[in-house]
C-alpha cells in the first residue's frame, strides 16, 4: 500500500504532539482525566497502525486500521471537549484537530481501497 508509510509517520508525529499535550494539561492546567484519555486513545493510533503493518493476514491489517480510526476518532472527541472545556485554546485545537482529521481521511482512505479490494475477490 502507497499510504502505509505516511500515516504511520503522521500517526507517530501526532502521538507525540499528545505527550506534549499531556504534559502540558497536567503540569499546568492540573487536569488529568481526560488527558489520560486523550493520552490513551491519541498514542493507540499510531500502535495500531503499526500492528497492522505487521498483520498477519489482510483480515488481520483491515482489523487493526479500523482500530486505530476509531481511537482517532475518539481523539478528536477528547480534543473537542478539552477545547470547549477552555483547556486548549483555538490555535492549538485547531492545529491538533486538523492533524487529527488528515490522519481521519488517511485511514478512511485506506479501509474503504482494503475493503473494495476483498469484495472484489
Amino acid at each position: 500500500m502507497k499510504d502505509d508509510n505516511a500515516v504511520a509517520e503522521k500517526s507517530k508525529s501526532f502521538a507525540l504532539r499528545i505527550i506534549g499535550l499531556y504534559k502540558y494539561l497536567n503540569q499546568e492546567k492540573g487536569e488529568c482525566v481526560m488527558s489520560k484519555q486523550i493520552l490513551r486513545s491519541g498514542k493507540s493510533i499510531g500502535a495500531n497502525i503499526c500492528e497492522a503493518l505487521r498483520g498477519y493476514s489482510k483480515a488481520d491489517f483491515y482489523n487493526k486500521l479500523t482500530i486505530s480510526l476509531k481511537e482517532a476518532s475518539e481523539t478528536e472527541y477528547w480534543l473537542d471537549l478539552l477545547h470547549k472545556s477552555q483547556y486548549i485554546d483555538d490555535a492549538a485545537f485547531n492545529s491538533m484537530n486538523d492533524d487529527c482529521q488528515e490522519i481521519i481521511r488517511l485511514l478512511v482512505a485506506i479501509t474503504k481501497t482494503q475493503k473494495t479490494n476483498e469484495q472484489q475477490n
